[in-house]
């Protein structure tokens, strides 16, 4: 009988914990959106944002323009992938934040076109953690890609190359910070960056363009609060790589300017990304010919 109670005791106490730790798994989710935020994201439209880009590449600065695009929208939480009929979906469905990332500019004849997508869950339960990112890069050489979907304890990364260094690979990683999905937690709620030396998984941007290791890497990362505008800075000693980001302080964190410094041929130079022009738009309805008045109004040439 004593033993029965003591293994009956032993059991619930394994229970509480598990219980506990749970609840302090969930509280670790502490994502707070403003109150004006649905105002803002839900009204129909994307928020894009061009930006005049001098883009390091082959030791010299190349001439291009960025466009951020942030928009919600409704995602499979199984197929991580946009839900075409979300009231059908169920408990399938989820809010996201969705930055789509692009950057074209050209070096000597040919050029290079990049875009990088992140998708962030709006109002996660237990994990904050982007549900998936993707990068391709083309040029007149060829082009490579790169996926990373969020299986829960990890990362299962895909990536694609015409060299032969990196050619197709398939493996998991351990559950990191992306860098990438920094960009959307910031749009959401700047206090939940995390700050100080963390584990972090570069810029898949970077990574494909400088064929680093697809790797976590030991990074830190600092908000610095200024009149204007804040900075969010993010270190990586082992790469000798810089990014800082500059937004504004007050919802919705809108994005100005961002500067990029790494090694290039032997010394460190900075790629820069200045604002250009913003506009609330539903640029998915705007394909026909007469429609291309809204580049002219972002200022867009490439």
């Amino acid at each position: 009988m004593k033993n029965i109670l003591i293994l009956s005791f032993l059991f619930v106490l394994f229970q509480a914990c598990g219980q506990k730790n749970k609840i302090e798994s969930k509280e670790k989710v502490n994502l707070k959106l403003n109150e004006q935020f649905g105002d803002y994201w839900y009204q129909g439209e994307a928020e894009l944002t061009s930006y005049d880009l001098e883009q390091v590449r082959y030791g010299e600065k190349r001439k291009g323009e960025a466009v951020l695009i942030f928009v919600t929208e409704d995602f499979s939480k199984s197929k991580q992938v946009k839900l075409n009929n979300p009231k059908e979906a169920g408990d399938d469905a989820e809010k996201v934040l969705k930055l789509n990332f692009t950057k074209k500019f050209k070096t000597g004849i040919y050029p290079y076109s990049i875009m990088t997508s992140v998708f962030s869950p709006v109002y996660p339960e237990s994990d904050l953690h982007a549900r998936k990112v993707s990068t391709s890069v083309q040029e007149w050489c060829g082009h490579v890609f790169m996926q990373l979907n969020n299986k829960g304890n990890n990362y299962n990364l895909l990536g694609r190359s015409y060299f032969e260094s990196e050619g197709d690979i398939e493996i998991d990683l351990d559950k990191v910070w992306l860098e990438d999905e920094l960009w959307t937690l910031l749009r959401l709620d700047p206090n939940q960056i995390p700050e100080g030396e963390i584990q972090l998984f570069p810029s898949t941007q970077y990574l494909r363009l400088k064929h680093k290791d697809l790797k976590a890497y030991t990074a830190n990362v600092s908000i610095i609060k200024n009149d204007s505008l804040n900075e969010l800075k993010i270190e990586v000693a082992e790469l000798e790589r810089e990014l800082s980001i500059f937004y504004k302080k007050e919802h919705p964190y809108q994005i100005e300017k961002w500067e990029e410094s790494y090694p290039e041929n032997g010394e460190i130079m900075t790629t820069t990304a200045t604002l250009k022009k913003r506009n609330m738009l539903d640029y998915w309805n705007k394909n026909s010919l007469k429609d291309s008045v809204y580049r002219e109004k972002l200022e867009l040439k490439f």
